[in-house]
């Protein structure tokens, strides 16, 4: 029965990240996708918030928390690497700036292939990262499905338009199972983090990777400063789990499922909260440069 619930979440992991994928590049243009990036201030914030504040918040939990060695490992390995796949698909649902998350994931997604191979061995002894095994799974899972999408959109705008509906609820009923089979098969690990502090640590670091990002967009749109929250509190799990399996077993790389899964659990919410506060009609970063 585990084997069959595993395969299921495996699938419908991969249904998730390729359809989402597929469905922002049908929606949007290249040019809606780069332009926000021309905000050279919110940029260096998000990369600052991702890449400096992010990690220090990891070591500092595990730290006050005082986890043990591989928990502590897994938190930072997980605080190092951005730009997640998940990141549009919680945009959407919390009606932030769709075309500033796409092109934050993509962006973040970049700089963690030569970010993490470059800080991690420095800050960990022994580790040991392949910057081409981080960026090959990236790019086949991610990058590819969405120059495809934006391919699409731009040859073919009512082949993508007409498609573009059901690959964002392929990626919403996908998610779905993948969350609730991801719980379910890592029910056990997550009841034995509760006596280690592992849990209210991983549930500190979400929330106050959320706040750092919340706090660095100040002054902007509501839907910019949603965004760029958003943006520095979901991680990319895809990289932190190749840094975790080829450095690390056991206690590490369950650690890094489980802030993954539970990160996904809270976020998914507040999302939908934010949406609930969002004013009608808001100001985009393109439209306020």
């Amino acid at each position: 029965m585990d084997d069959l619930l595993l395969t299921i979440t495996k699938v419908s992991a991969l249904v998730f990240v390729l359809s989402s994928m597929l469905a922002m590049g049908m929606s949007l243009t290249v040019e809606q996708i780069f332009a926000p990036l021309k905000n050279v201030k919110l940029v260096l914030l998000a990369l600052v918030g991702s890449f400096v504040l992010v990690p220090l918040l990891a070591w500092g939990v595990g730290e006050v928390f005082g986890l043990s060695q591989d928990l502590a490992v897994g938190m930072f390995i997980v605080g190092t690497a951005a730009g997640a796949p998940f990141l549009p698909k919680l945009v959407s649902t919390a009606k932030g700036d769709v075309p500033l998350g796409v092109g934050l994931m993509v962006l973040l997604m970049v700089v963690t292939v030569v970010y993490v191979p470059v800080v991690l061995p420095l800050a960990l002894q022994g580790v040991e990262v392949s910057a081409w095994d981080i960026a090959s799974s990236l790019i086949t899972m991610m990058l590819l499905p969405l120059a495809i999408g934006l391919f699409m959109k731009a040859r073919w705008p009512g082949t993508a338009n007409e498609l573009q509906p059901h690959m964002s609820q392929a990626s919403s009923i996908a998610i779905l199972v993948m969350l609730v089979g991801g719980v379910i098969l890592n029910w056990s690990n997550i009841v034995d983090l509760i006596g280690t502090g592992g849990l209210l640590a991983a549930l500190v670091f979400i929330l106050g990777s959320l706040a750092i990002g919340l706090l660095l967009g100040t002054g902007n749109p509501t839907a910019v400063r949603s965004t760029l929250g958003l943006g520095t509190a979901q991680r990319n799990v895809s990289a932190a789990m190749v840094v975790a399996v080829q450095s690390f077993s056991g206690e590490t790389i369950t650690y890094v499922i489980v802030v993954a899964l539970l990160g996904l659990v809270i976020l998914l919410p507040v999302a939908g909260e934010i949406a609930k506060k969002m004013p009608d009609a808001e100001t985009s970063v393109a439209d306020s440069t």
